[in-house]
């Protein structure tokens, strides 16, 4: 038989993922504000819920992929939300970039109602959830991270375990977030100051991603930034401001200077500003704004 889970967040990320789930041998309760989304699911091993109160009814699991604190509060919190339908003793893994105020604040709201939680937010872009090769954080209770093992090993390449602090995994999230910013800066800086000296940007990206910086940030990003190729949007840039606007919130809040943090967040708002939130990737906001600055 079947086992229920129930799992709600249909985008770019959540959509793979879902399939995933489904492939290791699980049927989805799935709840999403577009419902629409869940034609890309099949059909016979979901079921489409209208509420997340529902989605959350009768498992043991439920996982939450959004994109934003609030709307996390309000699925969690709000009078159709999961707390209302979760069984006591229940699982809620959160696999969202939320900052670690929200999971503590998440985590209490659990405990109040006999229910369970886990900080897991994930690292990679979709094609890497398509590939299970997500690297997973933890941190929450160790009794709560060994019952999520299970789901959690057919997501992704790897769980790395944060400590028992609720929000721990959600910091580390952030903070590598924060490292992908600043590799998009420095990239677009580095490519373009070549192309402002009359070399070919590409020649040099393919050269530093083979020798000093071969790791996956370099490589990957890095040829989108050397070809101005920033179609497909994998990640709007309005969500990629919203995460650096939880770094800084997070630098601010344990009252350290974050002078990159800053640049990173500012270089993102534009983006925004200009009104590419949404029609934009995040990747954009850096080589489109290095380049529109310099003048290529």
């Amino acid at each position: 038989m079947e086992k229920k889970i129930g799992f709600i967040g249909l985008g770019n990320l959540g959509i793979p993922m879902a399939k995933n789930l489904i492939e290791s041998g699980f049927h989805l309760q799935v709840y999403n504000r577009t419902l629409k989304k869940a034609e890309a699911l099949d059909q016979e091993k979901i079921t489409i819920c209208n509420t997340p109160a529902r989605a959350a009814t009768g498992v043991d699991i439920v996982i939450t992929i959004v994109s934003e604190d609030a709307v996390l509060h309000e699925i969690v919190s709000g009078d159709d939300g999961i707390l209302a339908g979760m069984s006591p003793g229940a699982l809620h893994i959160s696999m969202s970039t939320i900052s670690a105020q929200t999971s503590e604040q998440l985590a209490q709201n659990h405990a109040q109602n006999n229910t369970q939680y886990l900080a897991a937010p994930v690292f990679g872009r979709p094609e890497a959830a398509a590939a299970r090769k997500l690297w997973i954080c933890v941190s929450g209770p160790p009794e709560v991270k060994k019952s999520a093992t299970g789901v959690l090993n057919s997501l992704g390449q790897g769980v790395i375990d944060f400590g028992d602090a609720i929000g721990g995994a959600n910091v580390v999230k952030l903070a590598g977030n924060f490292m992908i910013m600043a590799a998009l800066e420095a990239m677009a800086e580095a490519y373009t100051l070549a192309e402002k000296s009359g070399l070919d940007r590409e020649q040099v990206a393919n050269f530093f991603s083979d020798t000093l910086f071969a790791c996956p940030i370099y490589q990957n990003y890095g040829k989108f930034i050397a070809a101005k190729q920033y179609q497909p949007i994998a990640f709007k840039a309005r969500l990629g401001y919203k995460d650096a606007r939880l770094v800084l919130d997070t630098a601010q809040h344990a009252k350290m200077p974050a002078p990159l943090i800053s640049l990173a967040h500012n270089r993102l708002l534009a983006a925004v500003a200009k009104g590419r939130g949404d029609n934009s990737d995040w990747i954009a906001a850096f080589g489109e704004g290095v380049s529109e600055e310099a003048g290529v």
